[in-house]
């Protein structure tokens, strides 16, 4: 695929937002809690916990909040957070799906709802965009690991689908179901994963101009700094020149 997908322009962007440290602590701490609460407050008998974890750790967060976090789902005070999906239409009809988690859907949405309509975009039904979505899982190696021919290797023999490989790093994607076996495979093979998560990849890009992903990067940028969202997909493409003045 020619240019920057969607992927790598938020990954790419990443790197300067998770300054602030604070406001994605929180969030991480919010899925594990979540996690730790939909199943056993322990890693080793709950799958999504551990990979709740092993995000966490990934982006440095200390252990004390993460203990912090699965004591939190055991308490009888905490919070009960609702897992809601947004999906809408952003400037020049791209499809974006929004990830929530919330312990008040009427603020959450009027939030999402207001952001959308500031970008000149329109929030539409759930399965409006996620039918052009493939919800898949998603595994991330620091390029350090190995070429891409050593990862490939140990992809396929892992089971996964497909995987890209950069100067940045390695991102292999499996089925959904097939998320935990997959990293298993691959730890076994490669270390550690970055990151494992399930995520929404387009099944098609749509690529747009300067102005268009200056609007789009600016509502993806306000959706993520709302403390409800967790996660922001989209299937906009931007080449690399306009990729470069974007981030000058």
């Amino acid at each position: 695929m020619a240019g920057h997908s969607q992927f790598k322009n938020i990954m790419h962007r990443k790197g300067k937002q998770d300054s602030v440290r604070s406001k994605l602590f929180s969030k991480l701490a919010r899925e594990i809690t979540v996690a730790a609460k939909a199943g056993l407050p322990d890693p080793a008998m709950n799958a999504r916990l551990r990979l709740a974890i092993q995000n966490a750790k990934a982006q440095s967060m200390p252990k004390d909040n993460i203990d912090r976090a699965i004591k939190k789902a055991a308490g009888a005070d905490g919070e009960n957070y609702d897992e809601v999906r947004y999906e809408g239409y952003g400037p020049g009809g791209v499809a974006v799906i929004v990830e929530a988690l919330t312990d008040n859907r009427n603020r959450t949405a009027s939030n999402v709802r207001s952001l959308f309509t500031k970008a000149g975009g329109a929030l539409g039904e759930t399965g409006s965009v996620s039918f052009s979505f493939d919800r898949v899982g998603e595994i991330t190696y620091k390029a350090s690991v190995g070429d891409a021919d050593k990862v490939m290797e140990a992809a396929i023999e892992a089971g996964a689908e497909d995987v890209e490989s950069n100067e940045e790093g390695h991102t292999i994607y499996c089925g959904f179901e097939d998320t935990n076996e997959v990293a298993k495979a691959l730890e076994a093979v490669l270390g550690e994963a970055e990151t494992v998560k399930s995520v929404w990849k387009p099944q098609n890009t749509v690529p747009v101009d300067e102005e268009k992903a200056q609007s789009l990067m600016k509502l993806i940028d306000n959706l993520e700094d709302d403390d409800d969202v967790q996660n922001v997909y989209s299937n906009f493409e931007v080449s690399d020149e306009v990729m470069a003045k974007l981030s000058a």
